[in-house]
């Protein structure tokens, strides 16, 4: 969570500052690469811990109303397709990592591996808390305390 606040902070001081300079005249050209940076980062190390405090969007609604075998099931099948999905962030990341190792963006001439180094690194952590998910809910169960507030919805 600290690093989703520094990549916010950090796109919006480089926002800021860039059309500062660009105001007085004197633009400074690598803002706009400074501000992608900390976006691409902020994006995916977001993702990592959207995956971790579990407030990503995925069959949520279904498996909150499932009880026993059916809501284990669920939850361990739903953290598996996000675990897939992890591994080949990680693969796939990591080979266009190395790819962008020989593209450099202008004026500043940076490689573009510290813009898309962040996707294995996101992928790496997603399927950290993945695992770390389905080895606690095999242990302790899925139903968290959010679960026993009564669903049904009041009706007038």
């Amino acid at each position: 969570m600290v690093l989703c606040g520094a990549s916010i902070i950090g796109f919006t001081s480089s926002v800021f500052l860039d059309v500062v300079t660009r105001e007085i005249g004197a633009p400074w050209l690598w803002l706009q690469q400074v501000t992608t940076g900390f976006f691409a980062w902020g994006v995916f190390i977001g993702m990592a811990a959207a995956a971790r405090r579990n407030d990503h969007l995925y069959l949520v609604e279904i498996t909150k109303r499932l009880t026993g075998p059916k809501r284990t099931f669920m939850e361990s099948f739903n953290r598996l397709v996000v675990l897939g999905v992890a591994l080949a962030m990680v693969w796939f990341g990591y080979k266009n990592a190395l790819l962008d190792l020989g593209s450099f963006r202008m004026p500043s001439l940076i490689p573009l591996t510290y813009y898309t180094a962040s996707v294995p690194l996101s992928g790496a952590l997603i399927a950290l808390f993945a695992v770390e998910q389905l080895i606690n809910g095999w242990k302790n169960g899925f139903e968290g305390p959010e679960d026993t507030a009564d669903l049904r919805e009041l009706v007038e």
